[in-house]
């Protein structure tokens, strides 16, 4: 079997996928005329080519910049509703068998909504697209992370939903957007309620920063995942025989904090000139805990099976590699150990014999 089908059919789990980068284009269409908002085409395919395109910029501010269209058209409780199933039916699609939507409520309630109303309306979508891929003969289990956004003026409201809804299809809280000029820790109130309500932390850091992003997510904020990190190679030394760790490589490295990588993605804001450039061998051989995601499916054009596929064509991985970036992730899911525990034994392993 080739490759590519070999990794289409096997379980995988997605840990930083953006639910509002990874519309369908047509979805985006459709509630586009609904709301009223303009578009760069009606066309499917020249819609997505258009995303494709403008996140292909090299800077992750000018990439960020195609999110103003889909969170435009997320602001009603059927919008959300809506994303969130197809967000679940097209992971499934994929062969992902445990994924974990984030996205940020607070750019949700521009149309009257509360707080509470869009994390709600996730839910129901989340729980209908598990349904109606149950239905199909799929087994997939979707959970929400809630985002603090960078730039945004600092509360705890994000904390206090994450809790209040941590038995109900809410896994753990993120932070997101723009990293330079922006700093993770502005939000420490927020992180230090979460945790101390022994909530699961994952921060955006090191993917256009540098070294101190990471120290930031990690020890400001106490990230238990970090959304990128791919800079952390900046303090690893692989020109010797063997890779040779610097004091926060071997901090990551030894507690196994994993690196959540999305390889197209970060080619779009710059990290690396080409696949072939990108740190993710050398994280791997050094030792982290590299896990492959997609970060946002419809800017980058892309799924995990691609992901996968891609970076088995550049560095010649095997089925074997495959099999530990995907047990990596299930390690790191944001799950209870019973839950987590079922998710490797019962869906994963199985699919890797």
């Amino acid at each position: 079997m080739e490759l590519t089908e070999q990794i289409h059919r096997a379980p995988k789990v997605a840990l930083h996928d953006h639910l509002d980068g990874g519309l369908r284009p047509s979805t985006v269409i459709d509630l586009a005329e609904q709301a009223g908002v303009g578009l760069a085409s009606t066309d499917p395919d020249t819609l997505a080519r258009w995303f494709f395109d403008q996140a292909d910029s090299g800077s992750l501010a000018q990439y960020l910049t195609t999110f103003d269209v889909t969170v435009a058209v997320m602001q009603t409780e059927a919008a959300l509703k809506r994303v969130a199933t197809e967000f679940v039916l097209d992971q499934a699609a994929d062969g992902v068998v445990y994924a974990e939507a984030r996205w940020a409520p607070v750019q949700h309630i521009r149309g009257g909504l509360s707080l509470e109303d869009t994390v709600r309306a996730v839910r129901d979508g989340l729980a209908e697209g598990m349904a109606q891929a149950r239905a199909q003969g799929q087994v997939i289990v979707a959970r929400q992370l809630l985002s603090e956004l960078r730039g945004f003026t600092p509360t705890t409201d994000v904390a206090e939903l994450a809790i209040a809804y941590r038995d109900d299809s809410v896994a753990g809280m993120d932070c997101a957007g723009p990293e330079l000029g922006f700093s993770s820790a502005a939000f420490a109130a927020s992180y230090d309620m979460a945790r101390r309500a022994n909530l699961l932390i994952t921060i955006h850091a090191g993917e256009v920063d540098g070294l101190e992003s990471i120290n930031e997510a990690l020890h400001d904020c106490g990230a238990h995942r970090l959304g990128h990190g791919v800079r952390l190679i900046d303090d690893i030394d692989m020109t010797g025989p063997v890779p040779r760790l610097g004091h926060l490589a071997a901090y990551v490295a030894t507690l196994r904090i994993p690196l959540e990588l999305a390889p197209t993605s970060n080619l779009q804001t710059g990290v690396a000139e080409d696949l072939a450039h990108h740190p993710f061998d050398q994280l791997y051989r050094a030792g982290i805990r590299v896990t492959v995601n997609c970060d946002n499916r419809l800017m980058s054009d892309t799924s995990l099976t691609q992901e996968f596929s891609r970076l088995a064509q550049t560095f010649g991985y095997t089925m074997g590699d495959i099999r530990r970036f995907t047990l990596n992730a299930a390690k790191s899911a944001f799950l209870d150990w019973e839950s987590k525990r079922g998710l490797i034994h019962d869906l994963i392993l199985p699919g890797y014999e």
